[in-house]
């Protein structure tokens, strides 16, 4: 009796096959499938501009073409954590083919409601909240990109050293849920210490912590200003540099995005290239039959140092010489 039913459903799949393909004109092949890729941001749209176009442009160039070979559908949860768990819920629910996660916090979300769906993600440390077995090896449904390098907390207080020598109590923004975070913050300790800066440490977990954060900031009155690199505090990243121009405070910052607006020193690894080259590549991998697992996570190569004397010249000071050399870009 099961061996007629299997006979049966093979000669009626053959059957349909054969009328789909007379359907169809001389020479034409079957439709191939399209794609369908969840790209989930923590902050609001519009604050994600190099992850967002890196990935494009990524795609672009590796031949894939928005609505003919895959479809990305972009939400955002606009700071808030319980939309985010609402849209990863909504996006596991209808079975997309990849999820895209930018920043710990979106991953850790993604990794609590669906172990199947391949993860490619943009994050600090993903050791810290077991988003990933090791990065070499990664196991399970999640790889991608890790900006991971807490040595950059020493070369951003020794940049502001060489920037304002008499700079001594340091306010430093960040997001404690980033594991990523609690290592650059770790990591200026020693340096700190070093160098005889005080810091002085404030947290933002959520959006609404980010003005509670800067008017205690503003309370302090610090002499120079450092900002996390966690993704919600690049998607307020406006109010932020407009924050440290109002209080004449000279900072630096770990991402390019504050430095495009407006920000006076940027240093840190290019999340465009890394989104274009990596995140972009292990999509296509995956689409083409790699699986989570096998890809190692990958680490920043390259960093850039960015300069705005723009700013410099609004807060009065100038910018030494030995910056200037080094300096991948500087705005006049």
């Amino acid at each position: 009796m099961v061996r007629r039913r299997s006979v049966k459903l093979a000669a009626t799949m053959a059957l349909t096959l054969v009328v789909l393909s007379a359907a169809l004109p001389a020479g034409a092949q079957m439709p191939k499938r399209i794609a369908h890729i969840g790209y989930l941001w923590i902050g609001a749209e519009g604050s994600d501009k190099a992850t967002r176009t890196g990935l494009q442009q990524g795609l672009q160039e590796l031949g894939y073409i928005e609505g003919r070979d895959i479809v990305v559908e972009y939400q955002y949860a606009d700071g808030n954590i319980e939309r985010l768990r609402q849209l990863v819920s909504d996006m596991v629910a209808r079975k997309v083919d990849i999820i895209i996660a930018t920043g710990t916090v979106v991953a850790d979300a993604v990794k609590r409601a669906t172990t199947t769906i391949p993860v490619v993600a943009g994050t600090g440390d993903p050791l810290r909240p077991g988003l990933v077995a090791s990065l070499a090896r990664p196991g399970g449904n999640i790889t991608g990109f890790s900006a991971m390098v807490p040595e950059l907390g020493g070369k951003y207080l020794e940049l502001l050293h060489e920037l304002v020598p008499r700079a001594t109590r340091i306010a430093v923004l960040w997001n404690p849920m980033n594991g990523a975070s609690q290592d650059l913050v770790q990591s200026m300790r020693e340096p700190a210490g070093a160098l005889g800066l005080n810091l002085l440490l404030h947290e933002a977990r959520v959006s609404g912590d980010i003005l509670i954060a800067l008017d205690a900031i503003a309370g302090q009155n610090p002499d120079a200003l450092v900002i996390d690199t966690d993704a919600l505090l690049i998607s307020h990243r406006k109010i932020i540099v407009g924050f440290a121009a109002m209080h004449q405070l000279p900072a630096v910052y770990g991402m390019r995005e504050f430095f495009d607006d407006g920000g006076l020193i940027s240093y840190g690894a290019s999340i465009f290239d890394s989104w274009r080259l990596v995140i972009a590549g292990y999509v296509d991998k995956i689409l083409k039959g790699a699986k989570p697992a096998d890809l190692p996570v990958q680490q920043p190569t390259r960093f850039e140092l960015l300069v705005n004397l723009k700013a410099a010249s609004a807060l009065g000071l100038t910018v030494p010489p030995l910056i200037l050399t080094r300096a991948d870009e500087v705005i006049e």
